[in-house]
């Protein structure tokens, strides 16, 4: 990369001699013919330059701002003009990264970013700003950088989710609605594909009430569509509001919009998920009259999988029959609910041909298998399963682990026969190991006094806390323990679990050499 020529002092003298030499034959000097010029030309706008930001720079820069954050601008202003950095929009987001919910040091540095001619913010860096002073919830300030970033014609799609999200979420109510119309003043129109998004994002980060009241007051000025309706239904489905759902559907339905197949999924599998079977299934049934073309994978997905919970095998396969005649494929997710819902109606012939019919079945199709068993109080079967699962390659995840644990111990925990080698020992024994000694309280106070109700045990966060090389070396000497006193079962899943958190531990531990070593012998080029 060619660089710019530096210009030494002798060349900046001989710069300004010509410069003089120039005035004087025209008859005036520089700054009195530019003072005379009727039409003063700007001078242009020097480029930010995009590259490396210097850390050190940085961290003076930062320590100014932290150390001098209260005091008077004049003051601040002076002390990072005498500091050397070169200010660029890195480097300025750089800042604003360092102090994420501190919106006093990032104003200032905003407040001093302005006074420099060779900087202009972008959408960028004032949307940094309006999220950093908007996380740290002074709503006053953050109007008012909302009013600044709409003057200066900044404002796009993101400036909107991060107004709308900071002001729903601090209850701003009234603020929401106006910031539509104080943007729409400065020339942004309204726009249902920008509107559609705010509402999208409101109702994913559970803040569904707010961006119904949006929706209702800015109705005269834009008219909701079918994707505002099902960003609604999925917000209230999300949080549980099955009844405010139902009043979106019917609004929607009013209004001769057609429900998508997406919101048709959302709201099935919300009244399953909250024991409105009945009314899940008539609508599942009304999609199969009037809209059969309609349904996919997905939805037929949904339908199986809940059925099966139930246990309402008949009407599972009529729904598995009616979507393989219709040419869909099914996938290994719909299979392993077909294996779990025939082993936990006790047919387990059935469950074993369906599961021996599957080729290259996937963890889906194990966990269906393993699941069954488990209901089935077969926990030697079921660790069988997950033996086989490991031999033909397929790899168990967390909850395959949790759900054997919890078969072979319970969900609160067992005592087990051996007075040395139980669930207490291992389990509570490792909570303390780990410093969990709080957690561990209740589990100790009920070895002496075994009336007392426990809450359920997390072996999720368990295995979590022990998912180290460390923790291979305790899942293993654990194992060995195990065996000696005969339960092999348990021995060889908590063994396994060693082995896969050993690997994984040693596999990041030689990535971050190898890259470390590389780091250290690769060679440097230009210099």
């Amino acid at each position: 990369m060619l660089r710019p020529a530096k210009l030494t002092i002798p060349s900046i003298n001989l710069l300004r001699l010509r410069l003089q030499s120039l005035a004087t034959t025209t008859g005036g000097s520089p700054t009195a013919t530019a003072s005379s010029s009727s039409s003063p030309i700007s001078p242009p706008p020097i480029p930010n330059p995009v590259g490396p930001v210097n850390e050190a720079h940085l961290l003076r820069v930062c320590t100014v701002l932290y150390q001098q954050q209260n005091a008077p601008d004049t003051k601040l202003h002076n002390s990072l003009a005498k500091t050397q950095f070169n200010l660029t929009h890195e480097f300025f987001l750089q800042v604003c990264n360092k102090f994420p919910y501190s919106w006093r040091p990032i104003y200032k540095f905003h407040l001093f970013s302005l006074s420099q001619l060779n900087f202009t913010h972008t959408s960028t860096t004032f949307n940094k700003i309006l999220d950093i002073v908007g996380k740290s919830r002074n709503i006053d300030l953050f109007w008012n950088l909302c009013r600044e970033i709409g003057e200066r014609r900044l404002a796009n799609i993101k400036t909107y989710i991060i107004a709308l999200r900071t002001l729903a979420a601090a209850r701003e109510l009234k603020k929401c609605v106006e910031f539509f119309h104080m943007m729409n003043g400065f020339g942004y129109e309204y726009k249902v594909e920008t509107y559609n998004k705010v509402v999208e994002v409101l109702c994913r980060n559970k803040l569904v009430l707010e961006a119904k009241h949006i929706v209702d007051k800015l109705r005269d000025w834009i008219k909701p569509d079918l994707e505002t309706y099902k960003w609604l239904i999925y917000g209230f489905c999300d949080v549980g509001d099955l009844i405010e759902a139902s009043k979106v559907w019917n609004l929607m339905v009013d209004e001769r919009f057609e429900p998508g197949v997406d919101v048709v999924e959302i709201m099935l599998e919300t009244l399953f998920k909250n024991n409105k079977f009945d009314e899940g299934v008539k609508l599942f049934q009304s999609m199969r009259v009037k809209r059969m073309e309609d349904l996919r994978l997905s939805t037929y997905r949904i339908a199986i999988k809940w059925l099966c919970n139930r246990g309402k095998m008949g009407e599972a396969y009529v729904v598995f029959e009616e979507m393989q005649m219709r040419g869909i494929e099914s996938d290994k997710e719909i299979l392993g609910w077909i294996i779990y819902g025939l082993m936990s109606r006790g047919r387990v012939k059935e469950a074993y041909k369906v599961f021996e019919g599957v080729e290259n079945g996937d963890v889906c199709v194990y966990h269906g298998m393993i699941k069954g068993l488990l209901r089935l109080k077969k926990a030697s079967e079921a660790t069988q399963v997950f033996r086989e699962m490991i031999k033909r390659g397929c790899e168990p995840n967390m909850h395959t682990y949790v759900m054997l644990l919890q078969g072979h111990l319970g969900k609160i925990g067992r005592k087990g026969e051996d007075p040395l080698v139980n669930f207490d020992t291992i389990f509570v024994g490792g909570l303390i190991k780990a410093g969990k000694s709080l957690e561990a309280t209740k589990y100790v106070e009920r070895v002496m006094n075994r009336g007392l109700e426990v809450p359920r045990f997390d072996y999720n966060k368990f295995l979590h806390y022990f998912s180290n090389e460390e923790g291979a070396v305790m899942f293993e000497v654990m194992a060995e323990k195990l065996r000696e006193v005969g339960l092999f079962d348990l021995a060889d899943i908590l063994a396994t679990y060693g082995q896969k958190m050993a690997t994984g531990d040693r596999r990041r531990n030689t990535g971050v050499k190898t890259m470390e070593e590389v780091s250290h012998t690769s060679p440097t080029y230009g210099s």
